[in-house]
């Protein structure tokens, strides 16, 4: 059996796993944020001009207005799909600008001259218009909005790490994309209506709020999630299966142009095709999507409780912890627990827990299947020194959570003892509970049992006289 140093420590290595300095100088981190943000920022402001252009100030103003209102909603929806394993805000700050700046400026630079193009190749105005919204359109802002997800996934490979990371980062980037989308037809709708005098609900603003805000908000980000699912399916897969690593994000992309085309060219079919083509296929594609993604994320907590365990035998974790990482109802306890014990910065802490330890399951479970990288045995110490450093604060909070789901239950007073008077409280055993006669200890610290001394903030010391016992091996080199 190969063991570690007994006590964790923080890595040194840098992003590229190996232990060198980055070979060139475009591979260093402060190079590709400069070079991230001058281009989401340069794409943002040749945006703005464009759709203020197009739709006049007031028009703007309006469709601005009108279509921020459903993006709080979908970014709360996908965060809550990515409550499991959190991913950090940066990632999807990039992939919201991303969409909203990078990806529709190339969307509106490219299908503006695909359709002038083909406008001028054909003499067919209608022609042109009907061919740039059912097969360029679909392919040109599918690709813009899928590239969001590549580098993602390129460049923060660690905080990829299945289907859930896809969806988010698709979702999230579509949400943009849309987002300025709507803020571009809801101002010319608005011009429109200024000219021909229409208000209210017969308007055209009325109309088109009503399709792109209110029937379907979801549509772009349904497109782009299948982008999202080949990816993340490709995250799951092993270094030396490349071809699948490149067939799957393809298909998913494959599949994102045909449903998009799909939508797009609904209004060929007739005065209904819109509502045959959204009650058939639109409602149910979501309905399925919607199935996929909340399964996903039940497995993934499953997968917390079967791989955890592990370093419950280690001595890195306590016995009860891998059951309250596996259920969110148990995780948001504790993390309640810690808020009110010792604040947000204790809430944060335990909620950090939570997120590594998560972390440190999917790592494990792509080890013992055979797909983890090269820098395996690095990330694990990372995760596990993390775990480490916040487990005086995580342990009081966590064993609550596990009471509180499980409670011990409360034994009937023995013959002769008198049970608790109107005003006294009985409580079935907590380990938190100072023993009769002494003050309850503060949140984080355990009150000591018989033969035990009082430790400090949220240490489970041993008996008296012996040493705490600390994890000797690491549990997947055994």
């Amino acid at each position: 059996m190969a063991s570690s140093s007994p006590y964790p420590t923080h890595s040194t290595v840098p992003e590229g796993g190996d232990g060198r300095r980055p070979a060139h100088w475009w591979q260093r981190r402060w190079v590709r944020y400069g070079a991230s943000s001058t281009l989401l920022a340069l794409s943002g402001l040749v945006i703005l001009a464009l759709v203020r252009e197009q739709t006049g100030t007031e028009g703007f103003l309006v469709g601005l207005g009108l279509a921020v209102l459903p993006v709080p909603l979908l970014i709360a929806a996908f965060r809550w799909l990515d409550r499991v394993e959190p991913g950090p805000w940066r990632n999807l700050l990039f992939s919201f600008a991303w969409g909203a700046c990078a990806a529709a400026l190339i969307a509106i630079v490219a299908n503006s001259f695909a359709t002038r193009w083909i406008e001028t190749a054909t003499a067919d105005p209608t022609s042109a218009d009907t061919l740039g919204a059912t097969v360029i359109a679909p392919v040109v802002e599918e690709s813009a909005k899928a590239a969001a997800v590549l580098l993602v996934f390129l460049f923060r490979r660690r905080d990829f790490t299945g289907i859930l990371d896809g969806v988010v980062i698709a979702g999230v980037t579509a949400t943009g994309f849309a987002f300025t989308e709507n803020i571009l037809y809801l101002g010319n709708a608005f011009g429109t209506d200024q000219l021909s005098g229409e208000y209210g609900i017969a308007s055209v603003t009325a109309a088109t709020f009503f399709v792109r805000v209110v029937m379907s908000p979801f549509a772009h980000p349904l497109f782009t999630v299948l982008t999202g699912i080949g990816f993340g399916i490709a995250a799951l897969s092993a270094d030396r299966q490349r071809i699948r690593k490149v067939l799957l994000p393809l298909v998913g992309l494959l599949l994102a142009m045909g449903m998009h085309a799909l939508w797009n060219g609904s209004s060929v079919f007739g005065d209904y095709g819109f509502f045959a083509v959204y009650a058939s296929f639109m409602v149910p594609a979501f309905g399925l999507l919607t199935w996929l993604v909340v399964w996903t994320r039940q497995r993934e907590l499953r997968t917390v409780r079967e791989e955890l365990p592990a370093y419950v035998l280690a001595g890195w974790l306590l016995p009860h912890e891998p059951f309250v990482l596996g259920s969110m109802k148990d995780r948001r306890e504790a993390r309640e627990f810690a808020r009110r014990h010792g604040g947000r910065p204790a809430g944060r802490e335990v909620a950090a827990y939570e997120a590594y330890a998560t972390s440190l399951a999917f790592l494990r479970r792509r080890g013992r299947r055979g797909r983890a990288g090269a820098d395996f045995v690095v990330r694990e110490r990372e995760l596990l020194a993390e775990l480490w450093n916040r487990r005086e604060t995580a342990r009081p909070a966590l064993a609550h959570a596990a009471t509180v789901a499980a409670p011990l239950p409360t034994p009937w007073p023995p013959y002769g003892h008198c049970p608790a008077q109107y005003g006294q409280v009985t409580t079935p055993y907590d380990p938190f509970t100072a023993p009769y006669g002494q003050a309850a200890p503060p949140y984080g610290q355990v009150a000591p049992q018989y033969g035990q001394v009082p430790s400090p903030y949220g240490q489970f010391t041993a008996p008296y006289g012996q040493a705490d016992p600390y994890p000797v091996h690491n549990p997947y080199r055994t």
